[in-house]
């Protein structure tokens, strides 16, 4: 009798790497903490780090960063998403709206969230506005991309065989261009998730009095390495979180897909 395999891209296949990976690291770390090498204000050891983790999570404070900054991303995201998932269906199946459009986009592309910080800043003030506001430039600009050419590579023939059909404008939307550009937005959503985290960090080192990034630039005026080290870590967890939520979802409702 035969087990039966685990389908592609589940965790039972990849756990094992991951975790042999991160072993690898913790210990190159540790080894390069207790060598000399760097001076110890400078390199914290993975136990001092995670000391400096278990500190903020007892103290609060990591709980009111992480919930600021999740709440500003997220924000910033959905916006970013929805303007630029929307943008990116209507240039992928309109050339000549993307005619019009993708010049201004590509302008936009090359410029990061980080230097329309003191533009923002300038007009929206030091408040929220301005650093979801940028998230969503970022997140837009990103997500428009992938949609994009996702949908215009949609092949012609599929349209044209639900328009011979009798198959009105909504249902070529939802039961042809939907499903088969599906792959590409789930791509744009994973990738623009990442980018909005980029985007946080740059909002928050532009100004602000809780999150994430704001308490990296704290602790580095004090020299905390720890403590940034700890920062730095749950950036990345939250990332992978995100990255895997989204995953998942793929997995689920994109099931067709084989990427």
């Amino acid at each position: 009798m035969h087990a039966t395999p685990s389908p592609p891209g589940r965790a039972p296949g990849r756990l094992g790497p991951a975790l042999g990976a991160a072993g690898a690291v913790l210990a190159l770390w540790y080894l390069l903490a207790r060598s000399g090498a760097v001076a110890p204000g400078l390199l914290p050891t993975p136990g001092a780090t995670a000391a400096a983790l278990a500190d903020g999570a007892r103290s609060g404070i990591l709980a009111a960063d992480l919930g600021a900054s999740l709440a500003r991303a997220g924000q910033g995201f959905a916006l970013g998403a929805l303007v630029g998932g929307a943008l990116g269906f209507a240039t992928g199946y309109l050339p000549r709206l993307s005619a019009a459009v993708t010049p201004a986009v590509s302008f936009l592309r090359p410029i990061p969230a980080i230097a329309l910080v003191p533009l923002a800043t300038a007009w929206f003030g030091i408040g929220e506005t301005a650093k979801r506001l940028l998230i969503a430039y970022a997140v837009l600009l990103a997500v428009w991309l992938y949609v994009h050419d996702g949908v215009s590579r949609v092949p012609e023939s599929y349209l044209r065989a639900a328009r011979s059909l009798g198959a009105p404008l909504h249902r070529r939307f939802t039961e042809v261009l939907l499903p088969a550009a599906a792959p590409a937005l789930l791509a744009a959503l994973r990738y623009g998730a990442s980018v909005a985290l980029l985007a946080l960090v740059a909002a928050e080192l532009g100004g602000a009095d809780s999150g994430l990034a704001y308490r990296l630039q704290v602790d580095g005026q004090f020299l905390r390495v720890d403590r940034m080290f700890a920062g730095l870590i749950v950036l990345g967890l939250l990332g992978v979180a995100v990255d895997f939520v989204l995953a998942a979802i793929g997995r689920r409702f994109v099931h067709w897909s084989a990427s």
